[in-house]
């Protein structure tokens, strides 16, 4: 490990505003078996009280890298608390240090994997949800997309009744699968746009606020898309039937090894 990352972890463990739990604060083991449960964290139902000393509404950015959406948010919006999620120290690093350097009151991190993220928010402690350009894991299993119905799952336990879901993203797979997601659970549908600089939604937060790799992908001429939907739904949520996995991962092109293993 270069001492680059060494010296930007030591300065995490000195910010306020970055929770780092461990895996023992997260993981417990089931008596008698190898397996592993969830446990629940102090914190989760009181990040209000706890964190943020309010109780304004809270925003989660899942896979926030680096920080930089989550800190224009939040600058943006001064009565909305955002905690911007992900597993990389050494990207949270730059937003956390920067949330610190300004004093930012409504901005916090949480360094953890997504998949635990049930863990930290108790019902109805979060108002919306963000997935800025998340990996579409064109190769990998439909679980490991963060909008697939065992998210949703996970997202609905902690979501407000009336909360929504905010994807933002190059992918046109990654888009088209979540719209099939929708379809298929019959889930109100807010916004749905496939190049929002082409049709600017009516939200001007969506165009006004860029990521790092938003930026970037303008600059190469990429269309980006946004779909904003609601996750009321009664029973399990289905996998989508008519989605042509296939198709649309052709349709991706060659971009997105470029885009996403950087």
């Amino acid at each position: 490990m270069g001492h680059g990352k060494l010296k930007k972890f030591a300065e995490n463990e000195t910010f306020r505003c970055l929770l780092q739990p461990s895996a023992s604060e997260v993981l417990d083991k089931v008596e008698g078996s190898r397996e592993l449960r969830l446990r629940e964290h102090p914190v989760k139902g009181r990040w209000g009280e706890t964190v943020f000393g309010n109780s304004n509404p809270i925003v989660l950015e899942l896979g926030c890298g680096k920080g930089d959406y989550t800190i224009a948010l939040a600058e943006r919006n001064p009565g909305v608390n955002y905690i911007g999620v992900d597993i990389k120290g050494a990207r949270l690093w730059k937003g956390a240090k920067y949330a610190t350097e300004h004093a930012l009151p409504n901005v916090a991190f949480l360094r953890t994997r997504i998949e635990f993220i049930e863990a930290f928010f108790g019902p109805g402690e979060v108002s919306e949800i963000w997935l800025t350009f998340s990996d579409p894991q064109l190769s990998g299993s439909e679980n490991s997309r963060l909008s697939s119905p065992m998210f949703l799952e996970r997202y609905r336990k902690f979501l407000r009744e009336d909360g929504r879901i905010r994807l933002k993203t190059d992918s046109r797979f990654l888009y088209e699968y979540t719209l099939a997601v929708v379809k298929e659970n019959a889930l109100a549908v807010h916004c749905s746009c496939t190049d929002i600089y082409s049709n600017p939604p009516g939200d001007k937060v969506i165009t006004e606020v860029q990521t790092f790799y938003e930026t970037m992908f303008l600059g190469m001429g990429l269309p980006i898309t946004y779909l904003e939907f609601g996750i009321g739904h009664e029973g399990p949520f289905r996998s989508p039937s008519s989605f042509d996995a296939a198709f649309w991962k052709e349709a991706e092109g060659p971009r997105r090894s470029f885009s996403h293993q950087q």
